[in-house]
């Protein structure tokens, strides 16, 4: 991992970048075009987005008044909870697409594991899959409980977890479980919107290295092959976040922020969604 330009190979042979822009509660308007131009000019080519984040058509605009060819750029979005069920999903789909006003998704996504309904929703992103309207699908948020549940039943399995992922929450096994099935995870909440950048470890080696606790904590992400997708509006945290490239954690840096993890979520637990 050289560059932001740099790409990982989902089980299916799609390549996704390395680290990407996600854009959970930035405004629909104004602030969605504004923050996707700007981390388009710093080399983001992956944006994350969710029919609940309410701004898909802001992400549609901001991609076709960019200059940046479309297929040099990676979409997500993700089918929310309400909209589950195979047909709904389908459904939900064609709405997404309307607002993102994309001829094909890269990637989509069962935003959280509804009890009695994501195996229907997955069945609804197989055919979406194999009609050639996604190129790859996968989940959101999916403990292994879960996801043994789905490979069981599932035709296509999913090329991506995206879970709450940082060094408080390090989500060893189920990094582990999804490793042994060749699903690839992806953080959200990489940095825990900044709970515990005041770390002495993190300062430490923030200071050993000439960059911040931020960049230290998305490095360790990329070393650890979890594609991060830190969420920011502000320009100058944009730049920060892309410049994680030009120096490496030691293995000993890596143990440190490993043994900071309390297993400590700040979002919902998969297990109790009433949402």
């Amino acid at each position: 991992m050289k560059s932001i330009f740099d790409k990982v190979k989902l089980h299916n042979g799609v390549e996704m970048p390395v680290l990407g822009l996600g854009v959970y509660k930035v405004e629909e308007g104004t602030q969605i075009e504004e923050t996707i131009h700007s981390a388009l000019d710093y080399g983001y080519r992956l944006i994350d987005t969710a029919s609940f984040y309410q701004n898909e058509d802001g992400v549609g605009r901001a991609i076709r008044n960019s200059s940046i060819p479309r297929e040099e750029l990676f979409i997500t979005t993700k089918v929310w909870n309400s909209e589950q069920g195979y047909d709904n999903t389908l459904r939900a789909f064609d709405e997404s697409m309307e607002r993102l006003g994309l001829e094909y998704l890269d990637l989509y996504l069962v935003h959280w594991p509804v009890k009695g309904m994501y195996l229907q929703t997955w069945r609804a992103l197989e055919k979406l899959y194999k009609e050639g309207r996604v190129k790859a699908i996968g989940v959101s948020n999916f403990k292994i409980h879960h996801l043994q549940d789905l490979l069981s039943h599932c035709v296509e399995r999913p090329v991506i977890n995206q879970v709450e992922l940082h060094p408080l929450l390090a989500q060893t096994e189920l990094r582990n479980f999804c490793r042994q099935n060749e699903i690839k995870v992806e953080a959200w909440s990489p940095l825990s919107r900044g709970r515990f950048l005041d770390e002495p470890v993190l300062g430490s080696i923030s200071d050993r290295h000439g960059k911040t606790p931020a960049q230290v904590i998305l490095r360790w992400h990329l070393q650890h092959e979890i594609i991060p997708i830190p969420k920011s509006v502000t320009t100058s945290r944009l730049k920060e976040n892309a410049e994680v490239f030009d120096f490496k954690l030691s293995q000993q840096e890596m143990a440190e922020i490993d043994g900071l993890n309390k297993d400590q979520r700040f979002g919902a637990d998969p297990d109790h969604i009433d949402f």
